[in-house]
């Protein structure tokens, strides 16, 4: 298990933006919940005021469900282009099915992705992204905050 504390998020989240930057998007979607922290500073970052939520379950806790929900009530109809940001593909299986939704809903949008962590062999791949992950991944959003 890997502690990834506040100092590499923020380095990574810079490179992330710069990644990002010349997409020139129109507004940031965070995936809920690691990806909606990500989303915040990509969006500080690249000065998009439209930071928008989608929530993606496939996981309870580190058990995958065999079917994702998602739950969305985006206000994008203006927008042309998207970025969508979360923490880690993993899989791949939230963010594929997430986009199949959003370019079924609307059709004359583009969208790219960005992560901070990415696995080689996720069935999806994100447009950015900063870090391999080797092993599990404990970000300091989910350890540094937790009241027990």
């Amino acid at each position: 298990m890997k502690y990834y504390s506040y100092e590499m998020f923020k380095n990574d989240t810079k490179e992330l933006i710069l990644q990002a930057k010349d997409f020139d998007a129109e507004v940031v979607i965070g995936i809920a919940r690691g990806g909606v922290t990500v989303a915040q500073m990509v969006a500080y970052g690249l000065n998009i005021r439209d930071l928008q939520t989608v929530r993606c379950e496939l996981y309870d806790d580190d058990v995958q469900r065999d079917t994702i929900k998602i739950i969305e009530n985006l206000v994008i109809e203006n927008y042309h282009k998207i970025l969508i940001v979360d923490d880690i593909v993993d899989s791949g299986k939230t963010l594929q099915k997430l986009l199949e939704h959003l370019k079924n809903k609307y059709h004359d949008k583009t969208f790219k992705t960005a992560t901070l962590f990415y696995k080689p062999t996720s069935v999806v791949h994100a447009d950015y992204k900063v870090q391999e992950a080797k092993e599990w991944i404990e970000f300091f959003w989910e350890k540094d905050y937790l009241v027990q």
